[in-house]
């Protein structure tokens, strides 16, 4: 049975901790599923083409080419639910397995329906710097039916979004996705200024 890894991300923007993550996927998976989504948990500051654009800058920037990851524009819903009802409808025989990142374990009890998606993908989890993966919130996904690994191997440093979209590092983005933010003057920064931006829905 072909197994195919499913990678939903706000993508806002797309970073050298989301490269590793594909990276490490494309080993392991006959293929690798990947989508900008809306976040319905967060205010995203970038319009989801875009999002979805630089998604797919950071697929060909892979170190080795991966044939098997692949951008799916179609998986994309605020609902991790829908995505992967539709990710059944394109691999009915395959085992489907969610990458999901440490900061959103205690989160994803909470999800719409997460029962329904933990009963039909695996979870794969994984670690990063400053999220500690506790047993308790395992055993909480087991008892919602969720068959759960941790990712060992991927090197994520402490790479944030976040600090990216207020102004504070932008060492962590790959140089194809920084071309392409720059060529749209998206993620603008006062000149010489820290202070944080405001985000927009």
């Amino acid at each position: 049975m072909a197994k195919v890894a499913l990678f939903g991300t706000s993508a806002d923007p797309p970073h050298r901790g989301h490269r590793a993550i594909l990276q490490w996927l494309a080993r392991r998976f006959d293929q690798v599923a990947v989508w900008a989504a809306d976040n319905p948990f967060k205010a995203h500051q970038t319009a989801l083409n875009d999002r979805a654009a630089m998604l797919s800058l950071l697929i060909q920037d892979l170190e080795a080419p991966h044939q098997n990851v692949q951008l799916y524009p179609e998986l994309s819903h605020s609902r991790t639910l829908f995505s992967v009802e539709q990710a059944q409808q394109v691999w009915p025989q395959a085992e489907l397995y969610l990458a999901i990142g440490a900061d959103l374990v205690q989160q994803l009890p909470r999800w719409y329906r997460a029962a329904e998606i933990l009963r039909q993908v695996n979870i794969v989890i994984f670690p990063r710097p400053g999220y500690t993966v506790k047993e308790q919130d395992l055993a909480q996904l087991r008892q919602l039916g969720a068959a759960v690994t941790i990712a060992e191997g991927p090197e994520l440093h402490d790479v944030s979004s976040t600090e990216y979209r207020q102004c504070e590092d932008n060492a962590e983005v790959p140089t194809i996705v920084q071309a392409y933010i720059d060529q749209n003057d998206l993620y603008l920064c006062p000149e010489n200024s820290k202070e944080k931006l405001p985000t927009r829905s």
